[in-house]
């Protein structure tokens, strides 16, 4: 297609041409590598964090640290040495982290992976590929935190857990930290002599200073490429991890009984068992099993109201699927697209039960995971490998039928999910080619006519750095494939994601005797990520209309074709007004595969983080030949109105006591077709080390004159019937901690959430593609339509077009009032490494409360007048390690 190949064109002739007229103000650095040769134990250290045992002396001290922020490449504010020593089975690390002023050391608590006051990361890059690494952090109070770092520093993932051992204390000199980590929780080849990536961070906390002892320019692409090396692990034992948690929970279920519904009598009792394990295969290579997995400490998603029709992200939660998530992941576009979207397992049922009037039915919330088993990790040679495989149950609706007889209905099929994803890396480190392959099956049974009997994907990705990572090429290729019923497959083509039955699409159309569907997708960049001031990138992504991931991945839309490009500037060396600072421009340009032009957009922001350490962002944009190929669900192609938006941003220093943020938000469209404004404040107090306290809150008021509302079929043809809509959105969230000591905490997060929409002025579409709104619809006058009752007691629009005093055709009045509580207060105690013993409480309601009611009675009436569900749980984990 021409448009794709010269929207290709421009991308790459942007970066290019960037490449050639780059002014750098400030010249690359050559960095010398710095090496920390540790050697074998004669003693064993206690893990108390005082290094004053004569077991330490079997090695040297190693400083010299470099600031990193805020001016990088100065000596820091204080000084930090380190040892590394090691036996057989563990690493050992001792930091003397100075300071003249050690009555200011930041000694907060925090929940495990809180990250609060003053710290020392260690990271580790064991696997040696310059783009993974391990990070073990012990802050000046003793509180442990642990993270995974993946794509060369852009990614930190804090859903790891190892089991490791630490300690710390505060003295006259600053603070000293001793740490025990078990080669077990780590990754590493079967050479001779390991090399491993070796760095530490230090962070002073009340001046936001971050110090490295491997110096890392800020303008340097990479982070873990560029640490520094540990040598002298010689002759390492195979490490094959072995680790065993059973799990108990004890939960009762309190919440408002139905009168004569068998399944809701107001209380309700369970016990659950289950098993995880982790077996280390090889010393790169673990297993990972689960059978019955339990996620009753999770805390609940976020309200969230689509009114475009589109599904609603929400971020995987489970212990499960978050750990290692890392190489599972296949992002292969923009926004949220993704080959692999754990949330899929253990869904909601696709069906309800079947009722007949009288007859009440026990159906099952989610579908039960029976067993899940993922392989993964790195090689020394540079492969990484994962492979998950999950089967979710066969579920059923238990339903009481009116003469007491009780009867089954499948509402879930048993279904199987695999997942396989291998990345090679080669080229000195420097370069990778990778390949994803998902699918998934469902035991149908002659029923599900409804449901893809099996869907496929795969895709490939790779990525290429040169000129010291400066420079990058990296995109993907996807491809999609699902089989199913004829009327499996019609509903596909039917669906929001795709809209094949549109008018005036000359490209796609419904097919209803089609079995199976294909498509494709992918992404590629090229840029500049590193190296002087300037920084830039250029691409193009596709979705073909044929495209499906939504069995085991998560797919927003398709038929677009988007032509992007970036620049930005940088100015890194802080002066006495800032630490740092950027401007940054983009413009995108979308299309759909019939050559249509969707979209044109322009945006610039400019953020600076000022000298007392706050943060302040502004920008704007706007958006041009705005069409929507999916508003009208199964409509026309829509126009949509130009609009032009703004928003700020202002953050206080985040190392004070009390802090604060503040954004804004404004959008407002031509002839006043859109207008929104979104305002959030941010509160948050630490009191004391032990007790944190922060308080969210998010307003946003949306007027749009073309809200969609329904569509109907009348003797006029077609009728795609929109209207005014009022959409006042509220957000509350409330949580702090309080921490006894660094494993043991009391955690309380509590969120009312309501969103009231009321519509007025409705109208229907004209001319979908006209230049002015007034020309794409027509709005009803007085004597067109009115509200009445009708026989159920629900309120209606009737409506007259021809003003023949006869009823055309109705629709329901689309006013609502969407208002849900949760709250969830956890008691977490990790008695002894990676054991923990869990009480919650968790209380919550969802409820319509009445339009006309204010957002503050609405909310008032669901968190103190409708009666919540209330859940008390005790879980019981205990690890096996050997």
């Amino acid at each position: 297609m021409k448009f794709i190949h010269f929207s290709l064109f421009l991308s790459i002739f942007f970066a290019l041409n960037s490449v050639t007229q780059e002014l750098t103000v400030a010249e690359d650095i050559f960095i010398e590598k710095r090496i920390y040769t540790t050697n074998k134990l004669e003693k064993v250290p206690v893990i108390d964090g005082l290094v004053n045992e004569d077991a330490w002396d079997a090695v040297p001290w190693s400083s010299d640290f470099v600031e990193r922020v805020p001016d990088e490449g100065t000596p820091p504010l204080y000084q930090t040495k380190f040892k590394v020593m090691y036996d057989d089975k563990y690493l050992y690390i001792a930091i003397r982290a100075y300071d003249g002023e050690p009555d200011l050391i930041e000694k907060r608590l925090s929940r495990r992976d809180g990250f609060a006051g003053d710290r020392v990361n260690v990271i580790i890059d064991s696997y040696h590929d310059k783009r993974t690494a391990f990070v073990f952090t012990t802050t000046a109070a003793g509180v442990k935190g642990e993270e995974f770092v993946s794509e060369n520093g852009n990614n930190w993932d804090d859903s790891w857990n190892p089991v490791w051992y630490t300690d710390a204390n505060v003295d006259e000199k600053g603070y000293t930290i001793e740490m025990k980590i078990p080669f077990s929780q780590l990754r590493f080849g079967k050479a001779k002599e390991q090399i491993w990536g070796f760095n530490i961070n230090r962070t002073i906390f009340r001046v936001q200073e971050r110090s490295l002892w491997q110096r890392i320019p800020n303008n340097q692409a990479g982070f873990i490429s560029e640490a520094g090396e540990l040598h002298g692990l010689v002759d390492l034992p195979s490490q094959k991890q072995l680790e065993i948690q059973p799990y108990t929970v004890l939960q009762y279920d309190n919440y408002p009984a139905e009168a004569g519904n068998p399944f809701r009598t107001g209380s309700d009792f369970k016990v659950n068992l289950g098993l995880d394990a982790k077996i280390g295969v090889t010393n790169d290579l673990t297993l990972d099993l689960t059978v019955n997995p339990d996620f009753g400490q999770v805390e609940a998603d976020p309200g969230a109201i689509a009114l475009d029709g589109f599904q609603i992200f929400f971020r995987e939660q489970r212990p499960f699927f978050v750990e290692n998530r890392n190489i599972f992941d296949f992002q292969f576009a923009n926004g949220q697209d993704n080959l692999f979207y754990s949330r899929r397992i253990g869904r909601n049922p696709h069906r309800s039960a079947n009722l007949q009037e009288g007859e009440f039915a026990n159906e099952p919330l989610n579908s039960r995971i029976l067993g899940a088993a993922k392989f993964s990790g790195k090689t020394q040679d540079g492969w990484s490998l994962g492979v998950l495989e999950t089967v979710t149950a066969n579920e059923f609706a238990e339903i009481r039928e009116v003469d007491g007889d009780t009867r089954e209905e499948i509402v879930e099929p048993l279904t199987n999910f695999f997942v396989a994803r291998a990345q090679k890396d080669f080229n000195e480190r420097n370069s990778f080619l990778g390949a994803i392959f998902t699918a998934t099956n469902r035991s149908l049974g002659g029923n599900f006519n409804e449901l893809h009997k099996a869907a496929y994907s795969g895709g490939i990705d790779f990525q290429h750095n040169w000129k010291n990572r400066d420079y990058f090429l990296d995109g993907n290729v996807i491809f999609s494939h699902v089989l199913g019923s004829a009327e499996a497959i019609e509903r596909t083509q039917r669906s929001i994601t795709r809209l094949f039955q549109r008018p005036g699409a000359t490209h796609v159309a419904v097919d209803p005797t089609r079995t199976s569907l294909s498509g494709s997708g992918g992404r590629v960049e090229l840029g500049k990520a590193g190296g002087g001031n300037w920084r830039y990138n250029g691409g193009v992504i596709w979705r073909s209309p044929e495209l499906e991931l939504n069995d085991v991945g998560f797919l927003r839309n398709t038929d677009e074709v988007i032509q992007f490009a970036n620049a930005s500037y940088l100015w890194q060396i802080p002066t006495e007004t800032y630490r740092n600072a950027g401007v940054n421009l983009e413009q995108l340009t979308e299309y759909d595969f019939q050559g249509n032009l969707n979209r044109l957009r322009f945006e610039g922001s400019g953020d600076i983080n000022w000298i007392n350490n706050a943060r302040t962002r502004i920008g704007f944009g706007a958006n041009f030949k705005r069409f929507s190929n999916f508003f009208l669900r199964g409509g026309p192609r829509w126009r949509r109105a130009n609009s032009r938006y703004v928003f700020a941003s202002f953050g206080s220093d985040n190392s004070k006591i009390f802090r604060y943020s503040l954004n804004y938000l404004n959008v407002h469209s031509d002839e006043n077709v859109l207008g929104r404004n979104r305002y959030s404040i941010g509160l948050a107090y630490q009191p004391t080390d032990a007790l944190n306290i922060s308080f969210e809150n998010e307003f946003e008021i949306t007027k749009d004159r073309s809200q969609y509302v329904t569509a109907l079929d009348t003797q006029e043809g077609r009728r795609y019937i929109l209207g005014n809509i009022k959409n006042d959105q509220f957000t509350s969230t409330l949580r702090f901690t309080y921490s006894i000591n660094p494993d043991f905490s009391i955690q309380f997060y509590g969120q009312p959430f309501i969103s009231r929409g009321r519509f007025s002025n409705f109208n229907f579409v004209n001319e979908a593609t006209a230049e002015k709104f007034t020309d794409r619809v027509n709005f009803y006058d007085e004597n067109q339509i009115q509200e009445v009752t009708n026989t159920s007691g629900s309120s209606i629009f009737s409506v007259d077009e021809n003003r023949d005093q006869i009823e055309d055709y109705s629709f329901n009045n689309p006013n609502f009032s969407f208002a849900q509580l949760q709250t969830n207060l956890v008691v977490r105690w990790e008695y002894i490494p990676g054991s923990e013993l869990f009480f919650v409480w968790a209380r919550g309601s969802v409820g319509n409360t009445n339009t006309r009611d204010s957002l503050s009675d609405g909310i008032r009436e669901q968190v103190f007048n409708t009666p919540a569900e209330d859940t008390f749980l005790i879980k019981a984990t205990y690890r096996f390690v050997r």
